[in-house]
Order: structure tokens, then C-alpha cells, then sequence
């Protein structure tokens, strides 16, 4: 019987904690991140009390570190998940590219910019040193596969293009007219059909 009961409460405790980080992500993109969200707030929304908080965040750059170390894995998982699915090197580079437009129209890429300029940037550093490579891997290989001379150089360039095109969305631009023009600068290169 302990067993069980330890089973439930560890089972608890993580119910917890994952409604105070999505309790904080919600804040986060309520507010577009000006400012860290209390952990009175935090408690709040999550519908706790605001000293149990503190039996799982010492403090709000706790609450954001741990915030940070869930949402960059998720976002790697997301797009590498997508490359997956898709056939040929052509479709993987495109599917890179698409996700992770999507993950800015879903305001997913605001969050993340938050947390770079309110979390300790020592966490930071070390969380998207790792999101940026558990993304760049992939891509540098189905570049590789798909015939790229200089992969690494080559991802560098479809980076910046993912970047102009997530600004374009931010500006305005939605998704899917994004993700066309995209579609039409790069169809040649990864020999798309129309």
C-alpha cells in the first residue's frame, strides 16, 4: 500500500507543478511578457494557494527557469515531430520551416522571447543552446540528404528565412500567406510540386 500512496502524491505533486508553469505560460502571453509574472498570480490561476508555490518554486526565476527548461524541449519536439512526418528531404527542410512559423502565429515564439529577457540568462543561454541545436541537427541532415554542398552554411540561411518570415507574422502577415511565400522562394530549391 505505501507504494501506491507514493505513486499518487508523486502523481499529485506533478499535476501541481505542471499547472503553475502553465499557469505562468498563460500570464506570459496574456501580458506579451512585459514583466515576470508574481507568484501570487501564478498561484491564483492555477487555483492554489499562494505559499504552495513555494513547495515547487523557490522563487519567480525558479518559476521561469523551469518554465523555460519545459517550453524549449516541447518547441524541439514539435518541429523535429513534423520533419518526421514528412516524405523526402524537400518536404523535412519545408516541414522545419512550417512548424516552426507555426509555433509564431500561435504565439509560442513570444513566450519564448519573454522568458529570454526577464530569466536568469545564464539559464537561457544553456536552454537555447540546446533548443538550438536539437533543431539545427535535423535540418543540417535533410539539407545533407537533400544535396546541400555546405549544410551548416545552408541551415544558417533557411534560419534567417525563418526569422524574416516569424517577423512578418508578428507584423501582421498570417500563417498561411507566410508560409506561401516561403513555399514560392523555396519550392525551386527543395523541388516542390506545386
Amino acid at each position: 500500500m505505501p507504494k501506491i500512496q507514493a505513486a499518487t502524491v508523486a502523481e499529485h505533486r506533478a499535476l501541481r507543478r505542471r499547472a503553475l508553469l502553465d499557469a505562468a505560460r498563460a500570464i506570459l502571453a496574456e501580458t506579451g511578457g512585459k514583466e515576470p509574472p508574481g507568484l501570487g498570480a501564478v498561484a491564483e490561476r492555477a487555483g492554489l494557494a499562494r505559499p504552495s508555490v513555494y513547495q515547487y518554486f523557490k522563487s519567480r526565476d525558479a518559476l521561469l527557469a523551469a518554465l523555460i527548461e519545459d517550453m524549449f524541449p516541447q518547441w524541439t519536439a514539435f518541429v523535429n515531430a513534423r520533419m518526421d512526418e514528412a516524405e523526402g528531404d524537400g518536404a523535412k527542410i519545408l516541414a522545419y520551416v512550417e512548424a516552426n512559423l507555426h509555433l509564431v502565429a500561435s504565439g509560442e515564439h513570444a513566450i519564448v522571447q519573454a522568458l529570454a529577457t526577464l530569466a536568469d540568462s545564464e539559464v537561457v543561454m544553456r536552454s537555447s543552446g540546446a533548443l538550438h541545436e536539437g533543431l539545427r541537427g535535423p535540418l543540417v541532415a535533410a539539407l545533407a540528404a537533400h544535396g546541400a554542398a555546405r549544410p551548416e552554411e545552408t541551415a544558417d540561411l533557411l534560419h534567417s528565412i525563418v526569422l524574416r518570415a516569424g517577423r512578418m507574422i508578428e507584423e501582421g502577415l498570417d500563417e498561411r500567406a507566410a508560409s506561401g511565400l516561403v513555399r514560392e522562394l523555396l519550392g525551386p530549391y527543395l523541388r516542390l510540386t506545386p
